[in-house]
């Protein structure tokens, strides 16, 4: 059964929605947790946690027992076919976390309900979010019938946000979508297993991250994904975007899915007491690996602001989350772009683009710059600790 009031109500149970829950309930924030799945999903796309998110995570308590179940990556490789454009060296970041961890949606949704569940936090599901009417002191939201009086309200439910929807916050971009197949494979590679590598393509990017236990992740741009992509599809992609000498063999197919994005950016992450966060105020490609990590991000941010104007403090910090949360989403939209871009140039293009990379690659003050761009570090002096 629902409370009939809470300090919070944070809608979506994703990573984002989880460590915005974490975080207020460590600074004694009465929160309370709904997504209208009734059971959390194992086949999520994200797959690397970077460096500055891990930073974040540490404040709140999940730094430890995420890194406990990952891959750590030292470098991060751009390729075409058998060439190594360019060689990102996270190992050289200035951070007590050199390297992008290599670790299942799955498992990092898992690890916040952990930390959730330790402090007394579950989440409510399936819960259905149908109405939110703002208030003189905060929100009633109507969940299956049901009224729930919050403060404020974290819209972390997805890019199709209830949340956003229902207070009328705008979500512009270009009308375009971009289709995508991932899945989890294991296969036989020269590929080294301490590394991530986006190999270009005509065709489109592909994304090749190692996972524990011997699993590869997927995650390739094409122009109709199927539902379902079997072992011949992914074999074909590896053989049409991959190694080229010494070919990947897929010898197993542990599961396989697709999804869409836009490029969209909402108009404002906050609508009096609801605010956006993750998925809910920004989509993009998953090039670059960087939109669980914004979320995450944002969510901390939020977190943060929102505990601090409990106890007392101004409700401008409120305002000053979404004047800084949101040119940070336009700058990693930007970034996820010109990456989806470089994979796509024509052939006669591509050559110019290849010498680039390299050259961008022989230049280590650059090549720091890119390896903090990738890491989000470059945003670490934006936000407050």
């Amino acid at each position: 059964m629902l409370p009939t009031s809470t300090d919070v109500l944070v809608v979506g149970a994703g990573p984002t929605g989880l460590a915005a829950a974490l975080t207020l309930a460590r600074r004694g924030v009465g929160v309370t947790v709904l997504d209208q799945l009734a059971e959390p999903p194992i086949t999520s796309r994200a797959a690397v946690v970077h460096a500055y998110t891990l930073e974040v995570l540490d404040r709140i308590g999940a730094a430890a027992p995420l890194d406990a179940q990952g891959v750590r990556t030292p470098r991060f490789t751009v390729r075409d076919r058998d060439r190594v454009l360019l060689s990102v060296p996270f190992h050289e970041l200035p951070s007590r976390f050199p390297y992008a961890l290599l670790v299942s949606q799955s498992v990092t949704e898992a690890v916040l309900l952990g930390q959730l569940a330790d402090l007394g936090v579950r989440v409510r599901r399936p819960c259905r979010l149908t109405g939110l009417t703002t208030t003189g002191d905060g929100v009633l939201a109507q969940v299956d019938g049901e009224t729930l009086r919050a403060r404020f309200v974290v819209g972390a439910d997805g890019l199709h946000s209830t949340v956003r929807q229902l207070v009328g916050i705008g979500f512009t971009g270009p009308s375009e979508e971009e289709s995508f197949v991932l899945a989890d494979v294991r296969v036989r590679s020269v590929l080294p297993r301490d590394e991530a590598a986006l190999f270009l393509a005509r065709s489109g990017p592909l994304i090749w991250a190692p996972l524990p236990d011997g699993v590869v992740r997927l995650v390739a741009a094409v122009a109709v994904a199927p539902a379902a992509p079997n072992e011949a599809y992914l074999q074909a992609l590896l053989d049409e975007r991959g190694p080229r000498r010494r070919p990947d063999r897929v010898t197993e197919v542990l599961w396989g899915s697709r999804f869409r994005v836009h490029h969209r950016i909402a108009d404002t992450f906050r609508a009096g007491p609801v605010l956006l966060a993750g998925d809910a105020g920004h989509v993009h490609s998953p090039a670059g690996g960087q939109g669980m990590n914004l979320g995450i991000c944002d969510a901390v941010a939020l977190g943060t602001a929102l505990a601090d104007v409990l106890d007392g403090g101004p409700d401008a910090l409120l305002d000053d989350y979404t004047a800084r949360q949101r040119p940070m989403a336009e700058d990693v939209l930007s970034f996820a772009a010109g990456l989806t871009r470089l994979a796509t140039v024509s052939p006669a293009r591509r050559p110019a683009r290849d010498v680039l990379l390299r050259l961008l690659g022989a230049v280590p003050p650059l090549r720091r710059r890119i390896a903090l761009r990738l890491s989000g570090l470059s945003h670490r002096d934006r936000t407050p600790h």
